[in-house]
């Protein structure tokens, strides 16, 4: 499969795998990715995503596979217009959109549009390996579905300039600017990553759930007291749930909460 699927407890591993061309993307990609994350936001028991590329491969995503002459390519502009609908279908916004966190392991190079579903996660969690490249301009054309803009949430545009504009970024310098939240030795990667996946997994799912939601749709709100408001409504809805009232139980009996995503 190119997209293989894999469950630990309450986490769900989802691999772009591909390793004869280094995990380059394909409509199948798209396909995959769309059909185990909308399982997995079905799915009660699962409370955290992990995407990565397949150790075989050397590379989270090569990218677009740039052998193809029909990659990067139009018939015509009707074509183009008519695509559109189905293109807001694709992985960025299915991973933008889902509502559980999602960690990336990068496990090496990143690069065009391998780059930018990296950018769609919560977390990022890089091997020393790791090497973000968005080639695009070179190419004539630009880093497409919002990825320099995406890029710029995380970095500012400065550091997202320099990354759409073809300069590399490699594992350290992603470190260094907060591309990446941590840092560690190749071998070390997936154990770091099941590590801070099981953290975000113990939380109440629907605080969790909530705190996402709050932190991206409070990007796009102009001025924090819009976004202060907005959040008053999420805080009070947690106020009536299970968990919290568990939560706040366990810490008074000094023991380790159950939470049940109610």
């Amino acid at each position: 499969m190119p997209v293989s699927f894999e469950r630990r407890d309450e986490i769900g591993i989802v691999t772009l795998s591909r390793p004869e061309a280094r995990n380059a993307w394909g409509t199948d990609f798209n396909e995959g990715i769309t059909r185990c994350f909308a399982a997995m936001e079905d799915d009660d028991t699962i409370r955290c995503a992990v995407l990565t590329g397949d150790e075989a491969g050397g590379a989270f995503s090569a990218g677009a596979n740039l052998k193809d002459p029909r990659t990067h390519t139009m018939k015509s502009a009707a074509e183009f217009i008519k695509s559109i609908a189905k293109r807001r279908a694709r992985p960025f916004e299915v991973l933008a959109n889902f509502p559980k966190p999602i960690i990336g392991a990068v496990n090496g190079y990143a690069v065009g549009i391998g780059c930018i579903v990296t950018f769609c996660c919560d977390l990022l969690i890089a091997s020393k390996r790791a090497e973000w490249r968005l080639p695009q301009v070179a190419l004539g054309i630009l880093p497409a579905y919002g990825g320099s803009a995406r890029l710029a949430r995380w970095v500012g545009k400065g550091h997202a300039m320099r990354l759409a504009l073809g300069f590399p970024l490699t594992a350290e310098d992603a470190y260094r600017i907060g591309l990446t939240q941590w840092l560690v030795p190749h071998a070390r990667l997936m154990d770091k990553t099941l590590e801070v996946a099981r953290h975000v997994a113990s939380l109440p799912p629907l605080a969790a759930r909530l705190t996402k939601e709050s932190l991206l749709a409070g990007l796009d709100i102009p001025n924090i007291s819009d976004a202060s408001l907005v959040d008053l409504y999420r805080f009070a809805t947690l106020e009536l749930t299970e968990d919290k009232a568990e939560g706040h139980k366990a810490w008074r009996e000094k023991r380790k909460p159950a939470f049940r995503g109610r």
